[in-house]
């Protein structure tokens, strides 16, 4: 058992004092320390014995009373003493003000430790414990770089200083330089290896930092080896644990927290993960049990945040969400930036989001964002909140980001694809597709809402087929599709009962009584609901009708069933029963505006005129004036009072339509896109006569309209058709009414078949008004007005027809034959409807005088006809005597072009006959030049041997003899005589060929062929040394009159030049060809040859 031993004053005696047994009252140790005048570190022996006894007031008591001024002025030379005693006082207060949670405390506490490290000072301002005191109390007050300087001054002096390098290590750890910081603690380890196991928690700590987690753990496991029951180290290794997200790393994590929170219960950080154990366990009350206690004994900013978090989230899940957002906040605030701890952002914006404060929402979830961007669900949420503030480009803009970051993310296409439905349909059938698709890879069943939107989606954009297999997916298997698929047929009805058929349940119970299952789940009613729309668009209006009935049999409270069959019954033109299945529908919702304002219409269909208005207001009334439908139906009534049939009053009529014009301006105010607000606004137009502004009204409308298919208004096509045929364009009137009615009913709608055949007839096409008309009497065979109109087209095309100054026999036919169909139509009006004329509005007198007057132009027509039918036979005949004119011309003509045919084609035989002549006259004429041109050559050869004198004996032994001068000169002559009559013969064919036309061609051919016979007569001359080769040079191309009168004129000239050369270039020119023998001249230049 430890002791200390007091010396008493003036002896040897000594005073034993058991540490473990000191007194509670601190006095008594300290009277005897001040009466035996006790050395100062036996004080600071006790105070510290009653420290770690938890005895903090006498701790505190023994080192004030041993730093007061009295025992300073007794121990004035004790130095370290007193330093000591006055730095375990700044500790304290330092230790205090660090766990102190009132700003105000806190600060006392710090303004006292450092007035007690400043008196420690002025006894020796180089004590090293002082400044690593002052290091302390700087980091407890979160001055880093204040302590960091303090510690260096320690360790400028001695670089091996424990405290210190401590110190130092734990300012680097907060500067976040984990490795410098480790650097320090390893250097305090080899400095004193025997140093307390805390020392390895920071290593641990800062290789957790760095990544290393292995190193880390074992650093954990060092701690725990040296001191088992280190609750740091055993939280550190639960906290590794934890993070494996691994059920046996998670199992041993919290273990570790169970032991560190029974060695210390204190410990905030086991407490708050302990409390975030038991939040996914459920246990709510013991997480406020742990929360509370960690905020109790915690002062540490991050700490408490996450025991405030624990805390608003058990409240969260509670659903007390104004508490949960009193700790959110809390939370918050003990965090300086969202990174440092950005879960309770997150929870507060949904908290407020759940309240409806979507603007502080929006900040918190901004915060998130900024830490984390690229997290999907912060960005779905946010798009969520700016559809909710009315900005939906934004909210776009958020759910593509969110779909970009995670394409696998189902929900956030699918939020993506409901939030473009309105707006962009198609890009919302591709989100949706995208989402149903990666259900089906997650092996997760796709909603059926999700298969509604697809089904509406395709329904929208015409693609009917695609859009009932949709359906049929959604529905799965029921009931309804034995009548989808017409396997369960509806018993006949009789033509009396016909119509309640759209009233009568009794087939779904007849259906229970044989044992079926007829059921229908509430969250597939929306998806038959469409599914009959689908059909009624299909024109299956009966199968639509039973899915109707089939909703209101399980669902009697579904009134747009019920408004759908009043729909139906209103297209059968049974305003009756659909006006009893609209009150139907209000005795569920007598005030339902969708039921009055269909009421109003089918009221005012009926002409019941008051009523109509009355309804009408009431829906209006239902509505508060917001819906612009009941505004549409009040602005349509003021219209057709203004405009129907009975006698207009033209100042009401004016205020009607004004009051129509205000109401529909009312509406596009309102919702400027609103059509058919636009077309009643263009129809009080047209009433006026502004047919420009009215004509501009309707084709927007046309144009908008035409981009939905659940936008049917052919309304506006036969208004925009109606501006036309008042404007006199009765062209571009036609073509809009054929459009309409091949558009939207199918060309089987007699009205707008009225519509044509009259605009036919303003544009005077009689026929295509009377086949217009033709086709509406087969659509409405009972309709009288159409078979009047059709006489009255044939009559009057009949009078014009007369009435024309030239006509033909045909016209008069077909006029003969529209005038006895005409009477025979007014005949059978008066015969067959004499009893309901006036119903049909018709006066049997006018009718009568119709018939007169087509039976007065009859007679008249057949007049006429007989006179035409004569013109017509005059005119046969004449026109058959010009035909036979014309045959007898062409093949005259005919005649013609094929004897000047045969005579050209004799002409170029004969050409080609004659040039075949020449070639072959030529031919002849080169084989002479040929034969005389080697007898030249042997007379020159035997000259020159009778010059040298050697080879002529030879010659004469052989028997050769020597032609005379005059032969070869008579040959020669000859020859030349040869060249000049083949020169006439070729320019007597040229002659002839210029005669017939062909001069051109035929004389460049010739001249062609004359040279190049000249030119081949010249070559052997050539050969021979013999030809002119100056005079060559000099005459260019001549044509052959000139070469023929150079040949008569030069031959006796030139011959005598030609022939007297010089000796020498003669021999010279032989010398030089080789292989021939010389031959000499004789005085006269004749050359001597052999026979």
């Amino acid at each position: 058992m430890a002791s200390v031993y007091i010396p008493v004053q003036n002896s040897e005696e000594e005073v034993r004092v058991a540490l473990d047994q000191l007194p509670k009252d601190a006095s008594d140790i300290l009277d005897i320390l001040k009466a035996e005048q006790a050395p100062l570190d036996l004080w600071l022996i006790i105070a510290r014995e009653y420290f770690k006894q938890g005895k903090l007031e006498q701790f505190r008591q023994i080192l004030e009373e041993g730093s007061s001024p009295e025992i300073d002025e007794y121990y004035a030379d004790v130095r370290y003493e007193r330093i000591a005693i006055l730095n375990a006082l700044g500790a304290y207060y330092s230790y205090l003000g660090k766990i102190e949670t009132k700003q105000r405390e806190k600060e006392e506490h710090f303004i006292l430790a450092t007035q007690y490290y400043n008196k420690a000072s002025r006894i020796d301002m180089h004590e090293p414990s002082t400044w690593v005191g002052k290091g302390q109390l700087l980091l407890a007050k979160g001055e880093v770089e204040q302590a960091s300087a303090a510690f260096k001054i320690v360790l400028d002096g001695d670089r091996d200083n424990v405290p210190a390098l401590l110190g130092q290590a734990c300012v680097e750890f907060n500067r976040v330089r984990y490795s410098d910081s480790l650097e320090l603690y390893k250097r305090v380890l080899k400095v004193y290896p025997n140093c307390p196991a805390a020392v390895r928690l920071g290593i641990g700590l800062c290789r957790y930092k760095l990544g290393q987690f292995e190193k880390a753990r074992q650093a954990f496991q060092r701690v725990l080896q040296l001191d088992p029951e280190n609750v740091e180290a055993l939280v550190a290794q639960a906290i590794m644990d934890l993070n494996t997200h691994e059920a046996t790393g998670i199992r041993k994590g919290m273990e570790k927290m169970q032991k560190a929170f029974e060695i210390y219960p204190y410990c905030a950080m086991a407490l708050n993960y302990l409390a975030n154990h038991f939040f996914f366990t459920g246990q709510h009350f013991v997480v406020e049990q742990l929360t509370e206690t960690a905020l109790a004994v915690s002062n540490h900013g991050p700490t408490k945040s996450h025991s405030y978090y624990n805390l608003a989230r058990s409240y969260h899940s509670k659903g007390d969400y104004e508490k949960a957002g009193l700790y959110y906040m809390a939370s918050v605030k003990e965090v300086n930036k969202p990174n440092e701890f950005v879960f309770p952002y997150y929870g507060l914006g949904q908290v407020q989001l759940k309240l409806g404060d979507f603007k502080s929402a929006l900040a918190n979830f901004e915060k998130v964002l900024e830490v984390n961007p690229d997290n999907s669900e912060t960005l779905k949420v946010l798009g969520h909140i700016y559809v909710q503030l009315g900005q939906t480009e934004k909210a776009q803009e958020f759910m593509r980001k969110a779909t970009k970051i995670d394409p696998r993310d189902a929900q956030a296409f699918l939020d993506l694809g409901e939030l473009l439905i309105s707006s962009d349909p198609v890009a919302a059938l591709e989100s949706l597709k995208t989402a149903r698709t990666l259900l089906k890879k997650g092996g997760q069943e796709t909603p059926i809402e999700v298969l509604n939107n697809l089904g509406v989606l395709h329904f929208e954009r015409g693609e009917f087929e695609l859009a009932q297999q949709t359906f049929r997916e959604a529905l799965g298997d029921g009931i309804w599709l034995a009548f989808i698929d017409g396997k369960e047929n509806p018993p006949p009805v009789d033509a009396s009962a016909s119509n309640l058929q759209y009233k009568d349940l009794h087939l779904f119970q007849h259906l229970e009584k044989e044992g079926r299952v007829v059921d229908l789940p509430w969250n597939k009613v929306t998806t038959l609901f469409n599914m009959a729309r689908l059909l009624e668009q299909l024109h299956n209006t009966e199968t639509a009708s039973i899915l109707y009935r089939l909703i209101l049999f399980k669902y009697p409270d579904y009134i747009d069933a019920y408004l759908r069959l009043a729909a139906i019954a209103k297209a059968r033109n049974n305003l009756q029963l659909s006006i009893e299945l609209v009150n139907d529908a209000m005795k569920v919702n007598q005030k339902c505006p969708k039921a009055l304002s269909m009421l109003g219409d089918l009221e005012l269909k009926n002409d019941d005129w008051v009523k109509a208005k009355e309804t009408l207001r009431a829906a209006s009334e239902a509505t508060e004036g917001k819906d612009s439908y009941d505004t549409l139906s009040l602005g349509n009534w003021n219209y057709f009072a203004a405009v129907r049939n009975e006698k207009r009053n033209p100042k009401l009529e004016a205020t009607h339509l004004e009051k129509a014009k205000e109401l529909y301006t009312k509406v596009l105010a309102q919702h400027s896109a609103n059509l058919y607000a636009a077309n009643g606004a263009g129809v009080v137009f047209a009433e006026k006569g502004h047919f420009d502004v009215s004509k501009d009204i309707f084709t927007q409308v046309q144009e908008a309209a035409s981009g939905s298919i659940f936008v049917q208004m052919p309304d506006v096509w036969i208004n925009l058709a109606h501006v036309y045929f008042a404007q006199g364009n009765f062209a571009l009137a036609v073509k809009m009414y054929q459009n309409c009615l091949r558009k939207f009913f199918y060309n089987t709608d007699s009205q707008i078949l009225l519509y044509l055949a009259r605009t036919n007839y303003e544009a005077e096409q009689w026929q295509d008004c009377k086949k217009t008309l033709l086709r509406a009497i087969h659509l409405a065979p009972s309709n009288y007005a159409l078979r009047f109109d059709a006489g009255v087209v044939m009559q009057k095309f009949s009078a014009l027809t007369l009435q024309k100054e030239k006509r033909t026999a045909d016209e008069v036919r077909l006029t003969v034959s529209e005038l006895g169909n005409a009477v025979r139509v007014f005949k059978q009006l008066s015969a067959s409807a004499a009893s309901n004329l006036h119903f049909y509005g018709f006066d049997e007198k006018k009718i009568d005088t119709h018939v007169e007057y087509c039976k007065h132009l009859l007679e008249a027509a057949r007049v006429h006809l007989k006179n035409a039918e004569h013109e017509e036979q005059k005119n046969r005949h004449k026109q058959e005597a010009l035909r036979q004119m014309a045959l007898a011309e062409e093949a005259r003509r005919k005649a013609e072009e094929q004897r000047k045919f045969q005579l050209e084609r004799r002409v170029r035989e004969d050409e080609l006959k004659q040039v075949r002549q020449q070639e072959e006259h030529f031919e002849r004429i080169k084989e002479q030049w040929k034969s005389s041109t080697s007898g030249s050559k042997r007379r020159d050869r035997s000259e020159i041997d009778d010059e040298e004198g050697g080879n002529s004996e030879k010659r004469r032994r052989k028997g050769g003899k020597r032609r005379k001068k005059d032969k070869h000169s008579r040959s020669r002559y000859e020859a030349e005589d040869v060249e000049a009559e083949m020169m006439d013969d070729q320019e007597e064919l040229e002659d002839e060929n210029a005669k017939m036309n062909y001069g051109e061609p035929a004389a460049q051919i010739n001249d062609q062929d004359d040279y190049a016979a000249e030119e081949n007569a010249r070559d052997p001359l050539a050969a021979a040394g013999l030809e002119d080769s100056g005079a060559e040079d000099e005459v260019a191309p001549e044509s052959a009159a000139n070469r023929r009168s150079r040949a008569w004129s030069e031959s006796d000239d030139d011959e005598q030049l030609d022939r007297q050369p010089e000796p020498g270039e003669i021999r010279e020119n032989y010398a030089d060809m080789p292989g021939s023998d010389r031959v000499k001249l004789d005085e006269e230049g004749a050359i001597n040859d052999d026979d």
